[in-house]
């Protein structure tokens, strides 16, 4: 993959002093584009990648087809739960990610790995939170109907306790190489089937709206009230949930060549927008993505531990030659 260039501090220095006599004045102007070097220099797409040639995650949660693509159908509801369906396989995405890498980890990169599940847990429990606050009540108000999501809270209900208890096992360690992979997948076992019943039901749910005796007719007022509502909870309901973290988790575990390539775009937003909620936002916990399932153009990638296990062994190989 092309790496991008990034201009060296001397080469910024050269092009500044070259227009300004004053060392100040130089030293002041510098400072802005050794900082946005330094960001560039961390940022996943100056991350090389490979194309996934071992067990990936799409799996052992398995991934959601989305119901736009399986039925050709456009209502509301239909488009409301097949961009519900795009965030929750990055969220699948995310704990088979870690699912995978956990017993496969060198010592060096426990740290990071940690980062990385925690930022999980973290996009987890937002989302949960804010349909819980949010979505769920303005879709009752809609269909006028308290009723609608009676199960989904119960399947919420179900996986939550070993989610909190995934987040205390890693935030409790004193130290990253105290991380035990047996433990923490031992914690993901107890939650695991729970978590993924409901992230393919909720889909479901979501989709069967559209036959709901209140649901807003095509080209009715309220209809485009409620197709307003499902896109501005989709655009906040990330990126509240944190720029740093959550946001790069999400965008790097979203598979842009899924379903014939058909949400390569999504979520909409200008390209340069895209690129900096990766590539800036991203680095400031760098280290953290080069354990996500997909590189900075949403492409499927080698799982990191995978190729961090096979370097070492090959550098013991030639040791030993």
């Amino acid at each position: 993959m092309a790496r991008l260039w990034v201009p060296s501090y001397d080469c910024i220095l050269l092009v500044i002093s070259s227009k300004m006599a004053s060392p100040r004045v130089t030293l002041f102007l510098s400072i802005p584009f050794m900082i946005i070097g330094f960001l560039l220099s961390r940022s996943p797409s100056m991350m090389t990648s490979v194309s996934p040639s071992k067990p990936w995650a799409d799996g052992p949660m398995k991934l959601i087809t989305t119901p736009q693509f399986q039925t050709k159908k456009t209502d509301i509801f239909t488009s409301g739960a097949t961009h519900m369906a795009l965030l929750h396989n990055s969220i699948l995405r995310g704990y088979n990610s870690i699912y995978h890498q956990a017993p496969l980890l060198l010592d060096q990169d426990k740290a990071d790995f940690i980062g990385y599940a925690l930022a999980w847990y973290r996009f987890v429990k937002s989302h949960h939170d804010d349909e819980e606050a949010s979505l769920f009540t303005k879709v009752e108000e809609l269909l006028q109907d308290k009723t609608v999501f009676e199960e989904t809270h119960h399947e919420h209900e179900s996986f939550l306790a070993g989610l909190a208890e995934f987040e205390k096992y890693l935030s409790g360690l004193q130290s990253p190489t105290d991380f035990s992979a047996d433990e923490l997948l031992q914690i993901m076992s107890t939650f695991q089937e729970p978590f993924e019943k409901h992230f393919h039901s909720e889909i479901s749910t979501i989709a069967k709206f559209s036959e709901h005796p209140n649901a807003p007719k095509e080209g009715t007022p309220e209809n485009t009230a409620a197709a307003a509502t499902f896109k501005a909870w989709g655009k906040s309901t990330v990126t509240k949930a944190g720029m740093t973290d959550v946001v790069p988790f999400f965008l790097l575990n979203l598979d842009r060549t899924v379903e014939d390539g058909m949400w390569a775009h999504w979520p909409p937003m200008p390209a340069p927008i895209k690129w900096g909620l990766i590539n800036i936002a991203g680095a400031f916990h760098s280290g953290w993505w080069k354990f996500a399932s997909c590189d900075a153009n949403g492409q499927p990638q080698e799982l990191w531990a995978y190729r961090a296990a096979a370097i070492k062994a090959q550098k013991e190989e030639q040791a030993r030659a």
